[in-house]
């Protein structure tokens, strides 16, 4: 793991910090940033994430699905997880939490908007983190590319309809145009641009040209996405200060779908047999999150001062702490699972 990426929770913390900052004490440019808008879509933060998402989904390469069908019992978790279990879990524990247990203590006009931007997070599975999760626990390389390569692919088409499904259960009102919207602005758009990149630059130099670019740009999405949640908080500074508890809060089921996705995962693959290097990247991925998106989307469908983009940012907040306690255990019982491990066929 690079610098940023080890201390990812280091520099979120400290983004917080100065965007409530610049929040209370420039309010009038950060209201202006914020009312640069067209059709629903702010052009700075637009900018930011394209640069943030583009350097990752530079690593993906479309054809390595074919790797998948080596692994089909593991693709086959992996798929259930992030696809049938994952947005539905995550909308039902913020019922519990946001809707129940905890609604007493937050505002009461955004705790839809809260549940909103848990649903978003738990919708988008994670593109570009989880090849450092996987290369901590020495999984396969091959499945873990073939595998978010496949997600990938079912995210252009699958993201909208279960977020949409899924606001209209919790009784959200769903922006479909906007939503549509965000979907080909923030998966559609930047996955061909992406693509074509990759084809010219390994056209041109091979992968040691692709190498070298993925070596300069990935600090650009770092810092793209740092500046995102500087802008972010500058707009939810008052919410905090007002209930900084709120984010501890909102932790809880976003805490609770990580080790939940993650065990079920690991435990699924050893029950069909699968090998540890599988089943490591098939935890991984359905425990963490494409959190660039989900904020993207977020910010899009419900603005800078909503609950939903702050519930996406707390994803951020605990992503690297929460997830290197999930590579510590499954290294950990690696003996375990290869230990009488369960055939199938």
């Amino acid at each position: 793991m690079n610098l940023f990426e080890r201390y990812l929770t280091v520099w979120v913390a400290l983004c917080i910090l100065l965007g409530i900052g610049l929040g209370q004490l420039l309010p009038g440019p950060v209201q202006a940033i914020g009312k640069m808008e067209v059709a629903q879509v702010n052009l700075p933060v637009g900018v930011l994430i394209w640069v943030m998402i583009i350097p990752m989904l530079l690593k993906i390469d479309f054809r390595s699905m074919g790797q998948v069908r080596h692994h089909a019992r593991g693709i086959g978790v992996t798929l259930f997880i992030n696809w049938a279990v994952k947005p539905f879990s995550m909308a039902l524990l913020g019922w519990i939490f946001i809707r129940q247990v905890f609604a007493p203590y937050l505002p009461q006009d955004q705790l839809d908007s809260y549940i909103a931007g848990l649903i978003l997070l738990a919708a988008a599975p994670c593109t570009a983190m989880v090849f450092v999760w996987s290369r901590l626990t020495n999984g396969d390389p091959y499945f873990t590319l073939g595998q978010v390569a496949l997600n990938d692919t079912i995210m252009i088409f699958a993201f909208a309809p279960i977020v949409g499904l899924l606001l209209g259960l919790s009784s959200i009102t769903v922006p479909w145009d906007t939503l549509l919207i965000s979907v080909v602005m923030y998966i559609v758009i930047p996955v061909i641009i992406a693509q074509v990149i990759r084809a010219q630059v390994l056209a041109r130099g091979g992968q040691a040209a692709l190498d070298r670019l993925l070596a300069r740009v990935g600090p650009w999405s770092m810092a793209a996405l740092l500046i995102t949640l500087v802008l972010l908080f500058a707009f939810q500074g008052e919410q905090i200060l007002r209930q900084p508890l709120v984010i501890a809060m909102l932790a809880v089921p976003i805490l609770i779908q990580v080790f939940f996705n993650s065990a079920l995962a690991y435990g699924l693959n050893r029950v069909l047999g699968e090998k540890h290097s599988v089943a490591c990247p098939s935890a991984l991925i359905g425990a963490s999150n494409f959190f660039e998106l989900a904020v993207a989307a977020a910010i899009s469908l419900f603005g800078f001062e909503s609950g939903a983009a702050l519930a996406t940012v707390v994803g951020v907040l605990i992503e690297v702490p929460v997830m290197l306690l999930v590579v510590r255990v499954v290294n950990a019982t690696r003996p375990w699972y290869e230990r009488q491990k369960p055939s199938v066929g």
